[in-house]
């Protein structure tokens, strides 16, 4: 491999040049030519299919439906919820005109869909009995606000689920809450390999338009947060908003109760930046193109029993995995080790005349680059081994850089520099928005969520005011 196509930087000295060169010199993903936007190249987008086809399963299981509404929303949708819009207005794109003819009314590229959603809602519900609707699509959206876009980390277009429920009373809309977030959280430890900082949202941070707010963060190597799935319960908002009532068991006329969640392509910017290395990237073998890739060695005198054993090694994996065979002469295998290596395949297997005599197998662990041997006639429980102990590693891994950066203190004066040392800073906070303010003012940051494995003592203090603590909460740089 020549040295320009492999990566030039090291990850812990140059981060953010160290992950655009691992995304685009792999030929996961490119620029595309609109800034904040990213085209998806097979192997890049062969990763959201699995997280699509993976949670989608999920939801289904769970009674989620699927179904999809048009892209354009009208204007005076937009407009009836007055909470939402603000929330949303700076990030809207506009279109304005058909061919040279200006519309009669501006039509918004969806930034989220519930203002295109819910005034079908509001014609189609009726009774208790048609309740509850538990829908899903499957979308792009168009986020214009951010003026330095990151590709797949903050995107000006990306795609996602967009789960929207309806329910008959408030009791059933929390019940989703926990089922929603444990496919989510199975999704990321399970699929990804990561582990996240499961919570609440602060008031000031939550959805626009929602009463409450969860979700996932992530620290990156470079020492900002990442949102990462969220749910969020609406109370009834919306349903004022678009008058989507219906006759409960009484026959009076109410409102229903609804939540929204998501999971975007920005989680695949975190899997790559949190497992890549100074090689390139690491991809969980549930994530990967190709989960085993055979590299025969050979010259002119042992071609035909070298290739012939390596198709037979291919063919008796397949029936388990998703295996390529690079057999192509114009490559040096050296070439291809590296070339595979950046591209972050989990095992790699090495085949050569030694190998044909033996019956073993050299294999390379892609997130260890541990070498070893394997037995060739129980080589597809051995590679099903490795597979399990290169997901556990990832995990492990993650989940031991996550909470070594997270960083307790009782000291206001200390959060800034804790922050700027590359950790997430967790205080105790007496839950009002000035103290919040203050906080972030003093970090730098902004609050990432509460975590649910956290709470403040009985005799915890805020670490601003000096009064009784409510609650535990993260702050943190974030992207």
């Amino acid at each position: 491999m020549a040295e320009d196509e492999g990566i030039t930087v090291k990850k812990s000295e140059n981060f953010s040049e160290w992950y655009i060169q691992a995304i685009i010199k792999s030929e996961f993903f490119d620029y595309g030519d609109i800034s904040g936007t990213t085209i998806f190249r097979p192997e890049g987008y062969f990763i959201w299919e699995r997280i699509h086809d993976y949670v989608d399963s999920l939801f289904k299981e769970a009674g989620v439906t699927n179904t999809y509404f048009p892209l354009l929303i009208p204007k005076k949708f937009l407009e009836k919820e007055k909470e939402h819009i603000e929330g949303f207005s700076p990030e809207v794109a506009w279109v304005t005109k058909a061919g040279q003819s200006k519309l009669e009314e501006e039509l918004a590229i969806r930034p989220t869909s519930e203002t295109i959603m819910y005034p079908a809602f509001s014609r189609w519900i009726r009774s208790w009995r048609d309740l509850p609707y538990r829908y899903n699509q499957w979308n792009n959206v168009i986020r214009w606000e951010f003026k330095h876009p990151t590709p797949l980390l903050r995107n000006r277009e990306f795609l996602w689920n967009e789960g929207h429920s309806v329910f008959a009373d408030e009791e059933s809309a929390n019940l989703e809450k926990d089922q929603i977030l444990g496919i989510y959280e199975k999704t990321i430890t399970d699929l990804l390999c990561l582990k996240g900082i499961k919570g609440q949202k602060t008031e000031s941070e939550k959805f626009a338009g929602g009463l409450a707010s969860f979700s996932f963060e992530f620290l990156l190597p470079d020492g900002k947060t990442v949102q990462g799935p969220d749910f969020h319960h609406d109370g009834t908002n919306f349903a004022k908003a678009f008058d989507i009532t219906f006759l409960n068991r009484e026959g009076e006329k109410t409102y229903v109760y609804q939540n929204t969640y998501a999971i975007s392509t920005r989680m695949i910017g975190v899997l790559l930046a949190v497992h890549g290395d100074d090689k390139g990237l690491v991809v969980p073998p549930g994530l990967s193109r190709y989960e085993v890739v055979i590299v025969p060695i050979f010259n002119e005198k042992t071609k035909g029993e070298v290739l012939e054993y390596a198709f037979k090694i291919r063919d008796e994996l397949r029936v388990k995995f998703r295996v390529y065979l690079d057999d192509r002469v114009e490559y040096t295998p050296g070439w291809k080790y590296n070339h595979w290596e950046l591209k972050g395949i989990p095992v790699r297997i090495e085949i050569g005349a030694r190998e044909v005599k033996s019956s073993k197998l050299t294999y390379v662990r892609r997130d260890t680059m541990e070498k070893g041997t394997l037995n060739a006639t129980d080589v597809g429980n051995e590679i099903g081994n490795i597979i399990e102990m290169i997901n556990a590693n990832l995990l492990k891994r993650s989940t031991e850089f996550l909470y070594s950066h997270i960083k307790k203190t009782n000291e206001i004066t200390q959060i800034r520099d804790i922050i700027a040392q590359g950790n997430i800073v967790q205080v105790h906070w007496c839950g009002s928005s000035a103290c919040e303010d203050k906080i972030k003012e003093v970090s730098g940051g902004k609050s990432t969520n509460i975590p649910f494995d956290s709470s403040a003592g009985p005799d915890s203090i805020c670490i601003n005011c000096g009064n009784k603590a409510k609650f535990v909460v993260n702050f943190g740089r974030s992207y």
